[in-house]
């Protein structure tokens, strides 16, 4: 769409994780600089927690990608509320695992036998837990129990958890105590600060190919942070949509202007939800006819509405308008290969 008109080899700003757009702000360094330790240490657990859309699944990919041993067998495993059972077995398939017989003594014998033979040949296990605030406590005590499996005082498999906020209530549960001592390190992610926010959109824009420094106002940061909150995967939504409409728009420099609409738009996938007014406003009511506080609030609903229709009109004669673009751009390619040919 918009990566041709801005000179981009790519979008910058998906919404999928890749190590190449990675951006190391002060608490993600700090938090990859953590896991590069638990590797360098062989043992105990990692846990690094973090809001929604921070950065976990990014970092790590990252820490993934850039595995400069051999010798580890890494496995990532994005997580929803398993039991222990359940969790062993996603473990042995991620491992590629072959197990025999269906009972949990038979599973941790595979996946026991596996580790032996990863450690006969020099090398050791490294599981990721990603999204591990879904796992019940029963199901972390499982991942503890398997860091027990040893040879030579040496552990087979080291775990490392990423999750978000609610993963520190089941860590500091009473009944965690054994788990919280083999923790040997974490870190908690924040939203980027307003520095941030800008030098995470140079750098994204950079590694997409761009080398326009002034494809921003100089106030368009400052606005995008506080229309982001500072989260790295609101960001990328925004921005995205942000260029998508400046295409559209054919603006050469993106100000303030442009944000406040593209916001405006956005509404409510930047807050979230709908806040409680909103709700309020359209919930149903019994509505008395010769009232005029209920006459009035009938015609506040009709204005919201009429609201939402007019943006969503708006929205789609943009969308039209980009269709009739891209259709006479190849209109004129068509023409042109066709002179060549002649």
């Amino acid at each position: 769409m918009y990566e041709q008109y801005y000179g981009f080899t790519e979008r910058p700003f998906q919404l999928s994780p890749d190590p190449r757009f990675f951006f190391a702000s002060n608490h993600h360094q700090r938090a990859l600089s953590y896991l590069q330790y638990g590797l360098d240490q062989g043992e105990g657990f990692i846990v690094i927690t973090g809001p929604i859309g921070t950065g976990k699944t990014t970092i790590a990919r990252n820490l993934l990608s850039n595995l400069g041993d051999s010798n580890i067998v890494a496995a990532q495993l994005v997580t929803t509320k398993l039991d222990p059972q359940e969790l062993l077995e996603l473990v042995a398939s991620e491992f590629h695992i072959t197990v025999k017989g269906n009972s949990k003594a038979e599973l941790l014998q595979c996946i026991e036998n596996f580790l032996i033979n990863l450690h006969k040949q020099g090398k050791r296990a490294l599981l990721l837990v990603d999204e591990a605030q879904n796992l019940p406590a029963e199901t972390v005590e499982e991942l503890r129990m398997l860091s027990n499996f040893q040879l030579d005082n040496k552990p087979l498999i080291q775990s490392f958890l990423l999750g978000q906020e609610e993963l520190k209530g089941i860590i500091q549960a009473p009944n965690m105590e054994q788990f919280r001592q083999r923790i040997i390190a974490s870190a908690h992610l924040k939203p980027l600060t307003c520095d941030e926010v800008k030098d995470y959109i140079q750098h994204r824009l950079h590694q997409a190919g761009c080398n326009n420094d002034e494809l921003f106002s100089d106030n368009a940061f400052d606005l995008i942070h506080k229309k982001t909150l500072g989260v790295p995967r609101k960001i990328n939504i925004f921005v995205d949509r942000l260029l998508l409409f400046a295409f559209l728009e054919e603006l050469k420099i993106i100000n303030s202007d442009a944000i406040n609409e593209v916001a405006q738009e956005m509404e409510i996938e930047l807050t979230g939800s709908l806040n409680a007014q909103q709700l309020k406003n359209i919930e149903p009511t019994q509505v008395v006819v010769n009232s005029s506080e209920n006459v009035e609030n009938i015609r506040e609903v009709l204005r919201e509405i009429e609201e939402v229709l007019d943006t969503t009109i708006k929205q789609k004669v943009k969308m039209a308008r980009y269709v009739d673009k891209m259709l006479k751009q190849k209109n004129r390619e068509f023409a042109e290969t066709n002179t060549k040919e002649l």
